[in-house]
């Protein structure tokens, strides 16, 4: 009873005494912090810029604007697998890659997967619901011509204290009609961490 007492003072001081050493400041959103070398916020903003831009560059926009007398194309962005040997939030690069479509105002962009189901149950709802003068109509959905689907992939090379980690994401633009895959693209990260 008396080594138990011990050991438990032992544990409740541990406790106290990290307890009040934290100190938390705010900073600003896109400042720069890497603290691990693990994917992080910087990474997935940065790589989805970057690819969307090789993505917007690529031939097959030009091309389906000229043949379509100057309408933009309709994206879908798909799935996004994470590969990696660490934990990535791969819906967090999804809504970056999103919002870099968006912004480039370069093409429209639809709703995939869940978000989709969640506004067809909203529509279905109205059906029974809302007035007839504000009831969305069924079969009036903008359908996507190009599909955006990829992975995140690492390699992990260490050596006694050392550290590297090299990530790459491949992205693919797809024609839904033909599946004819029109642009093929990737980005590489590499970090030493020591």
């Amino acid at each position: 009873m008396k080594n138990f007492t011990l050991i438990l003072s032992f544990v409740l001081i541990f406790f106290v005494s990290g307890c009040g050493t934290q100190k938390v400041t705010r900073v600003d959103t896109n400042e720069v912090i890497d603290l691990s070398g693990r994917w992080n916020d910087t990474d997935s903003r940065f790589v989805a810029e970057e690819m969307v831009k090789q993505v917007l560059s690529g031939a097959w926009l030009t091309d389906y604007i000229s043949a379509h007398n100057g309408k933009k194309p309709v994206v879908i962005v798909g799935m996004i697998y994470n590969k990696s040997h660490e934990h990535i939030n791969s819906d967090t690069f999804v809504k970056d890659v999103e919002r870099a479509f968006i912004n480039s105002g370069k093409v429209r962009l639809v709703q995939a997967g869940e978000k989709r189901e969640e506004l067809r149950r909203e529509r279905a709802a109205q059906q029974d619901f809302a007035s007839s003068e504000t009831v969305k109509q069924w079969g009036k959905e903008l359908g996507a011509d190009f599909m955006m689907n990829g992975d995140i992939s690492s390699i992990v090379d260490v050596y006694r204290q050392k550290q590297v980690v090299f990530y790459q994401v491949n992205l693919e633009l797809t024609d839904l009609e033909t599946s004819e895959i029109v642009w093929i693209g990737d980005k590489k990260l590499k970090k030493y961490i020591k």
